[in-house]
């Protein structure tokens, strides 16, 4: 086999794997019972219990089931999930999104958490450093003839080997 047939070989294969990956992606986006799941699960409760609309079990709610009709309207009206979203965000506030939106201030919810994190792991390992640093220059300092006489003088009183 020439290397020209394999790669030939190598590129129906990888053709035939992308299709595959696209078929497996695209099942599902048109159903209406996914998209109704999936909008449900980036939608919170209005009625305060701060659960997903779709996940909403409090006893008693009196939004979840109009929420979810309002929902089920939009995806029968054939309107986009950003449209719907929008629609919802508009009528409800902001605080209806399950998650914030990656523009504008909203943006500083998503970047917080990782500039935190890193600020803190910053902090950690400079403190760490520190003391590292100063275990190693209080170990050269104490090395002197007249530290090593008192530490034996007190394991001699104490009885002790300075362990635990």
């Amino acid at each position: 086999m020439t290397a020209r047939a394999a790669l030939t070989s190598w590129m129906k294969g990888a053709q035939a794997l992308a299709l595959a990956v696209a078929v497996c992606f695209t099942l599902g986006a048109s159903d209406a019972g996914s998209r109704f799941n999936d909008l449900g699960h980036r939608l919170m409760c209005t009625c305060g219990c701060a659960q997903l609309l779709g996940e909403c079990n409090h006893v008693g709610c009196t939004e979840s089931g109009r929420e979810r009709n309002e929902l089920k309207a939009g995806i029968a009206a054939g309107a986009s999930d950003k449209e719907i979203l929008a629609a919802f965000s508009a009528k409800y506030g902001a605080t209806v999104l399950a998650a914030p939106t990656t523009q504008g201030f909203d943006l500083v919810a998503w970047i917080a958490p990782f500039a935190v994190f890193a600020a803190a792991l910053l902090g950690t390992i400079l403190l760490v450093r520190r003391w590292s640093v100063g275990k190693t220059q209080a170990a050269a300092q104490t090395n002197d003839p007249a530290t090593e006489a008192l530490r034996e003088k007190i394991r001699r009183e104490t009885g002790s080997d300075g362990g635990f």
